[in-house]
């Protein structure tokens, strides 16, 4: 018979044999089909493409040719073929080749934007067609079956916290400047949680590091700084500057207050606050270049207290909640440009 001819690795999951292979990044598109977007729900194994999510996928690959990594598709074979395998003994017996008739169908069970983001890729990268991405072959039995591999093969993944995927990010600029200002600066060193966006509530931490990156990424935005890593001293000197003005803060630091007491009962100790903090200061660099570290002076007759709803419910509050939307940043940063502008003028006034 006509067939395609694979070096293969035979598994054993639940009884059933399976089959990993390796396959031409050009053979992807013409070698695994999935269902059509027009059948009904009960009739498909997988989940409607989103053509949304494939221009992404295409462009990482053809931005990173020497450094993009791909994890393996999931497909079943409703068709015919055979494992040969190599020799007799046990661990001959498991590598070999997977031989499958050309008119099979190889359906994709998990990867099918992968699959879509290759194949666009390949329009702009041709060259990446001889280069491999491995393959899980299932023998097919039955949609129901089908259907159930896609939930089982979905249903424990989880996508890493943003904290996590920004610190360990060494292509984006801005991670990379988070981090070197995490570096330079002890109390954010410490202090800072570099795996989770959402602290539980008796965090040892008091920052979430996806809250630092946006708060220094929009300092670097308003005042116009150099965004390199490698120039992270304007921003350095900003935080510093900020923590010095922060008793709280540095209370925490010397153990004298538990982060998990500052985050139930100040405002400071959220993430709404250290972006605010950033807009006003940013503001307070444009306005007065040199006058600007004694005017963050200002931060420290803010009442950060949550108990003071009239001040801050509306702002940082909502239904006495923290909310972080793009209104409660800037009426928050709006209060705290009015602390530092006094603060710039005719002496500290408490802000209250």
């Amino acid at each position: 018979m006509n067939s395609y001819r694979f070096a293969a690795i035979r598994g054993v999951q639940a009884g059933r044999a399976y089959y990993v292979i390796m396959v031409p990044l050009r053979s992807v598109g013409r070698l695994f089909c999935f269902d059509e977007e027009e059948l009904p729900p009960e009739l498909r194994a997988q989940r409607e493409l989103n053509k949304g999510r494939v221009p992404a996928i295409a462009q990482y690959i053809a931005d990173h040719p020497r450094e993009y990594v791909l994890s393996a598709l999931a497909a079943s074979i409703d068709g015919a073929f055979r494992f040969e395998p190599s020799g007799t003994d046990s661990t001959s017996r498991s590598i070999g080749i997977l031989v499958v008739d050309m008119t099979a169908t190889i359906l994709i069970n998990d990867g099918q934007h992968r699959r879509a983001g290759i194949v666009e890729a390949l329009r702009e990268r041709p060259h990446l067609g001889d280069e491999t991405i491995a393959v899980t072959i299932f023998p097919d039995e039955g949609l129901e079956r089908s259907q159930q591999m896609f939930v089982d093969l979905n249903q424990h993944s989880v996508k890493p916290a943003r904290s996590l995927r920004l610190f360990y990010d060494s292509r984006d600029q801005g991670a990379r400047l988070t981090r070197a200002v995490a570096d330079a600066i002890p109390l954010l060193r410490d202090l800072t949680d570099f795996t989770r966006s959402n602290l539980p509530a008796g965090s040892r931490k008091l920052f979430a590091f996806s809250n630092l990156h946006t708060a220094v990424a929009t300092l670097v935005s308003e005042a116009g700084l150099d965004a390199t890593p490698e120039r992270a001293d304007a921003v350095i000197e900003f935080w510093n500057a900020v923590i010095a003005n922060m008793p709280d803060w540095l209370a925490v630091a010397r153990r004298e207050v538990s982060p998990a007491e500052l985050r139930r009962d100040t405002i400071h100790a959220h993430g709404v606050a250290l972006e605010a903090i950033a807009i006003a200061g940013a503001r307070a660099m444009n306005n007065n270049p040199n006058g600007w570290p004694e005017m963050l002076a200002g931060l420290r007759d803010v009442d950060w207290s949550r108990a003071n709803r009239g001040l801050w419910e509306g702002r940082a509050l909502v239904g006495g909640k923290i909310n972080r939307s793009r209104t409660s940043v800037v009426l928050t940063a709006e209060l705290i440009s009015r602390s530092l502008a006094q603060e710039g003028t005719d002496g500290a006034r408490q802000i209250g």
